[in-house]
Formats: structure tokens, C-alpha cells, sequence
């Protein structure tokens, strides 16, 4: 297994696995071959480099298998020591202990190597970091472990038999009598020692395993985070003993426990921690918020921050103008921040601005919202809302005829954005009277009048004109009786006041509306059935009675009798507030299915406000005042009008 991180492509860190081959010592150790020269998974390494990194092979630990993230102690299978440089084999020696109970596995794993006729494809394999320039090994910068795998990346295997241990004694196998070298027929010599010979090669494997153990157990106690007097009563239950691993983790995980008991019984309940680091701006702008009546961000709800007195406090607060110079004097100024007023103050007006948006809409000047499609735009460039015509019919080919080209045309309706906006003046004077409601008042009327002047755009397509709307790109007048076959007409415009009959009259007038195939004769008006019934009713406040008991009462009461009504929920009732004329009425497609008006923002659907006030400002040096300007760029457009009808009813 091969990875790459990304560092610069001369010198680039590498990771990879090489195979080591392992062969038995007299003592229980095995004698190892770490790596050689040569070229292995595709990268060449030099003596010169392997030489160099002789240390790094020193005091590795053994696993059984590789892992790309983390080791367990349990899977701890052995010790790597005293590497030493091999010329004959231009490769790294070392000393490998066999630790542990996955020691155990590493052990009887080579005997049943050796004892197979076809031995699997089990080895030793070294897990290291390395730098090279294109596949030549420049340094090995690290070496994480030297495992037990199955099949490993060069093929390295047991080449001898291990030691084992039985009811007999120590027993060495050797391949005819030679550590290193197998005969031809692959011949076994067992030669048995008597135990009185082991003691001294016993001695040094305790030695080696209380080295272990003493490494392990400083290890474990560092990584435990656990306090002193905790790691020093567990360091002087383990100290110069030869321990398992799991009974060292038993041990760290009890005190762990019993620490944490101790602990919670001790804990005093406080107030909900903050996630976050807040800085005086951040601080600065909630209490601005709070002095506007705006509720906190909820990332500061929990922040300690006295309130401000008034708009004055702020001002003073960041420029030290007690002169109401306009001017900012920093040796005044005693907060270390970056915040200034008028931004402080720009941030909290645009929220009210959000805030009165959202109230207005609910109390229905959001009406515009339910019929028109709205748009983002990323220039002021002209719009150009192309209607692209349907496919009439599929006429009949012949056998062997050609294909004849299908009529499709469009209709393109262009709209261009108007800017809407001025200025708020936020007068010297006006701070230090502490006028803070009057500004407050002044950001809620730029919400409303944001909203409002969208509202009497898209109300202005249904009136102006007398009634009968904008001209369209086929020459025609938005509404109007003419027969959709004719160049320009619509036979969208009925003058019947409204009434359960007329609403019917006015659904069936939209459901047959043809589609457009190509504003061209003869093939203007044959499209198919655009077949949608208007789920929209427009009308004044005037007829806003009639318009919902007639599509959201129970029961239709008529002179004569009552009768259920089965036009409930068949369509919405929607008050348009500038409609002055009291009789006329319109219904309108959902724009979701069959769009019509449109309604095209620059820098948002909000207007923005933007602040202009410090000392280098005109408007703060001729007229001592800080200027907030809003700006609000539009585009309302009609895009088609046969999700449209209009009813013209006579006064």
C-alpha cells in the first residue's frame, strides 16, 4: 500500500510496506532482515540511503497486521532491537522479541510455516515514511512498525523453524544444522537442550521484557491524562514487574472510573458554556442590536454585555466626539476594536429592515410573492424573458420521405432594472438628543417601503393602461377580448363582475388558452390546450367578502336555497392593497406550473442599506450629519399571457 501527501513535487512524503524475512536465534529472538537495497513496490532505494537511517530502526514495535491509523496494544506481537548495517546484503539487521499474547501468535504462526509443504503467504513487513524525487528514495524520514502480515508487499517469509517450548524442554529446529542455509530436500534437524542449559537465555529475556513492560507502563500512564498521585499508585503496582497489557488497561480504565465518581460528586452545576471566541466588535454589535429592540444572534445569547443608554453612549463610545465634530479621536477611545458606528448602526437597520419585511408580509403585503416567479440576477443588463413555443403536432413521414422541420418559434419579452432608493440623514443633532426610536423608526419605514414599492410594481401590470396592462412583444395589450388567433390578441379580458358563474366562465377562458408554437401565421393560436385552471383570484379590499365565501366558504347561499360549495380550496382568495377600483377582479396560474410575472433583484429582493460618515466626509462637514443611503434594484416584467385574465368590470 502506497500514500502520498501533498508537499512539493521535488521532494514528495511517502508511506509504504516493505517485507522483511525473519530467522530464529538460540534465545527465543529472532534474527530479521528489516530491508535491503533495490527496488520494492516501485521505488528504488539505495544502500546509502538504508545506511543512513540506521537509528530509525531501533526500538520498533511488532504488530500483527498493518493499520494506516492507529495500533492497538493488544495487537503488540514483539520488539524490534539493535539494528545493525548488513554489507553482504546491502540491508538492515535487527533483533525481533516475540511479546505478549500476540507474541504467542507470532510464534506458533512459524511453525506451521515451516511445518507446510506449501507454506503460506505469511511475513514480516516494515511500514514506513520516506521522501524520493520521481522513484528514487531520497530519505526515509520515519519507520512506524515492523509487522506480521498476511502476503506482504515482497513476498518475505519465515526461512526457519521458531523456538517452542514443551513438557520435554527447549527445542531448536534448525535446517540441516545450519541456521541459514535449507538443504535440497528441505530436511528438519530437532536437537533437544536440556533446561538446566536455558537459565541464561532466560535471564536476558526477562531483562528485555522488563525493559518492555517499564517502557509500556510510562507509556500507558503518559497517554492516561490521569493526575499524578493516580499514576504513581498504578506505576507502583506495575514497576519492575513483567505485566500483560490487559491487565495494565484494567488497571488505568478502574482508576479512571472510580477518579471520575469522585469527581461528579464534587461538580457544581453553572450556567450553559459558549461555543465560540467573541471579540469586543462581535459584543459591541449585539448590545448596537439590543438598543434597536432586536433579539440577540443566538451565538451571543449567552454573553454578558451591559446595555447601552442610547444611540449617543454608542456614538461617543467609538469616536470620542464629545465636540459632535464629526471627528474620531483615538487617544478617546478606550476599546480595542475595529467596529465602527456607522457600520454598527448600518448592520442593526438592515435587520430591521429584514424584521419589517417579514411583519409586513404577514399582515399581506407579501401577496406579489404567491403569483410572480422572482429571479437573481448577476448584471444590470438587460432582461430578455424568451417564451420558447411548443411543438403543435408531429406530422406523419412517409416511408423513405424526409423529415420536415418543426415550427418553433418564441417570444421574447424584455424588461430593464429600475434603482429605487435615497438617504437617511443621521444628524449630529439627532445623536445628541438621543433620538435612537426616531431611527428605529426610520429603518422600519425603508422595510415598508421596500416591500410596498414591489407591491405596486406587480399591482401596476393588472392597471395601468386603463386596465388593460402593458404592451406585449406580439403587439398586443396584455388583456384583451381579441381571438388568439389574430397577431396580438389574448381573449383574456371579460368585463362580468365577480360571482360563482363568472369565476367558472374565467377558469374554462384560461384551461383553453392554446400554448404557443410560433408567433407567425398561419400558426398563431392552433397550439394545444394549455389546460390549467388559475389557482389564484386578485381583488380589492372592496370584493374581498365575496372572493372568500365564494372559494372558502362551506355552503352557497342564494336567494332561494343553500347548497354545498364546491369550489372550497379550488383557489385562493388574494387582497391586492393598491386596487382602488372596487368591481374589477383577475385570476392568475400558479407561477410554479405556467409563470407569468417576474420579478428580477440585482443585490437582493430587500433593499440594501449602506453608511457614509466619518471625518473626511462631506456630508459630515458640510451638514453634520451621517448619511444612510438605501438602494433597491428591480426588474418586474410579464412573460406570457395566458396564465393571466383580467375582468373589467364597470363601475
Amino acid at each position: 500500500m502506497h500514500k502520498q501527501s501533498p508537499t512539493p513535487p521535488y521532494l514528495t512524503a511517502h508511506q509504504v510496506a516493505f517485507s522483511a524475512e525473519a530467522q530464529p536465534l538460540p534465545d527465543g529472538k529472532f534474527h530479521i532482515t528489516c530491508i535491503t537495497s533495490g527496488i520494492g513496490n516501485g521505488w528504488s532505494f539505495p544502500p546509502e540511503v538504508l545506511q543512513a537511517s540506521l537509528n530509525l530502526w531501533d526500538n520498533l514495535p511488532c504488530f500483527i497486521d498493518h493499520s494506516w491509523f492507529s495500533q492497538s496494544l493488544k495487537d503488540l506481537a514483539g520488539h524490534v532491537v539493535d539494528p545493525v548495517w548488513d554489507p553482504q546484503s546491502l540491508g538492515i539487521s535487527a533483533t525481533l522479541h516475540p511479546l505478549g499474547n500476540a507474541g504467542q501468535l507470532l510464534s506458533t504462526l512459524g511453525h506451521e510455516v515451516l511445518k507446510a509443504k506449501k507454506p503460506p503467504k505469511i511475513g514480516f513487513s516494515a511500514d514506513l515514511l520516506f521522501k524520493a524525487n520521481g522513484k528514487q528514495v531520497t530519505e526515509i524520514t520515519k519507520v512506524l512498525s515492523l509487522d506480521l502480515v498476511y502476503n506482504p508487499a515482497r513476498g518475505g517469509a519465515f526461512r526457519a523453524a521458531l523456538q517452542s517450548w514443551n513438557d520435554e524442554g527447549f527445542n531448536l529446529i534448525k535446517r540441516n544444522n545450519h541456521m541459514n542455509q535449507p538443504d535440497e530436500n528441505n530436511e528438519q534437524l530437532q536437537l533437544n537442550i536440556n533446561p538446566q542449559l536455558q537459565a541464561e537465555p532466560m535471564q536476558q529475556a526477562d531483562k528485555v521484557m522488563l525493559k518492555i513492560c517499564s517502557n509500556l507502563l510510562e507509556t500507558s500512564l503518559a497517554a492516561s491524562h490521569l493526575p499524578k498521585p493516580v499514576t504513581d499508585n498504578i506505576r507502583s503496582q506495575f514497576e519492575g514487574t513483567i505485566f500483560t497489557v490487559e491487565a495494565l488497561e484494567s488497571a488505568i480504565d478502574s482508576h479512571r472510573t472510580m477518579l471520575s465518581e469522585l469527581q461528579a460528586a464534587q461538580s457544581v452545576q453553572g450556567p450553559p458554556r459558549i461555543s465560540g471566541v467573541f471579540n469586543e466588535a462581535d459584543k459591541l454589535q449585539a448590545a448596537t442590536d439590543e438598543l434597536f429592540g432586536l433579539a440577540r444572534s443566538e451565538k451571543l445569547a449567552a454573553v454578558s454585555i451591559p446595555p447601552l443608554s442610547g444611540i449617543r453612549e454608542l456614538y461617543l463610545m467609538l469616536t470620542g466626539d464629545r465636540e459632535m465634530h464629526g471627528g474620531f479621536h483615538p487617544d478617546r477611545v478606550h476599546l480595542a476594536t475595529t467596529a465602527d458606528f456607522t457600520g454598527l448602526v448600518k448592520n442593526a437597520l438592515n435587520k430591521i429592515v429584514a424584521q419589517q419585511w417579514e411583519l409586513l408580509g404577514r399582515a399581506g403585503y407579501d401577496w406579489w410573492q404567491h403569483i410572480t416567479s422572482q429571479e437573481h440576477f448577476t448584471s444590470l443588463n438587460d432582461i430578455t424573458g424568451t417564451l420558447i413555443g411548443t411543438v403543435g403536432d408531429l406530422p406523419v413521414v412517409a416511408e423513405g420521405a424526409e423529415y420536415t422541420e418543426l415550427l418553433v418559434g418564441d417570444s421574447p419579452e424584455t424588461a430593464s432594472f429600475v434603482k429605487y432608493g435615497g438617504y437617511i440623514p443621521l444628524t449630529l443633532e439627532l445623536i445628541d438628543r438621543d433620538e435612537t426610536r426616531k431611527l428605529k423608526a426610520y429603518a422600519r419605514e425603508l422595510g415598508s417601503a421596500g416591500l410596498r414599492k414591489i407591491s405596486k410594481l406587480v399591482a401596476e401590470i393588472f392597471t395601468q393602461a386603463g386596465g388593460v396592462g402593458p404592451t406585449m412583444a406580439d403587439t398586443g395589450v396584455l388583456f384583451n377580448a381579441t381571438a388568439v388567433t389574430t397577431a396580438g390578441g389574448h381573449a383574456n379580458l371579460l368585463t362580468t363582475a365577480l360571482s360563482i358563474t363568472a369565476w367558472d366562465a374565467v377558469c374554462q377562458a384560461v384551461y383553453n388558452q392554446p400554448m404557443l408554437v410560433k408567433a407567425a401565421a398561419p400558426l398563431i393560436g392552433i397550439g394545444p390546450k394549455m389546460a390549467i385552471n388559475p389557482k389564484f383570484c386578485l381583488v380589492p379590499r372592496a370584493l374581498q367578502n365575496t372572493a372568500w365565501q365564494m372559494l372558502k366558504g362551506d355552503f352557497v347561499r342564494e336567494a332561494t336555497y343553500t347548497y354545498d360549495n364546491v369550489l372550497k380550496g379550488s383557489a385562493v382568495p388574494i387582497t391586492v392593497p393598491e386596487w382602488t377600483d372596487a368591481t374589477d377582479w383577475a385570476a392568475v396560474c400558479d407561477p410554479a406550473v405556467a409563470p407569468a410575472i417576474f420579478v428580477g433583484e440585482r443585490f437582493g429582493i430587500m433593499p440594501e442599506i449602506y453608511t457614509a460618515g466619518d471625518e473626511l466626509s462631506p456630508a459630515v462637514f458640510m451638514n453634520d450629519e451621517h448619511r444612510l443611503k438605501v438602494r433597491h434594484f428591480l426588474a418586474v416584467w410579464v412573460n406570457d399571457f395566458r396564465p393571466l385574465h383580467k375582468s373589467n368590470v364597470a363601475g
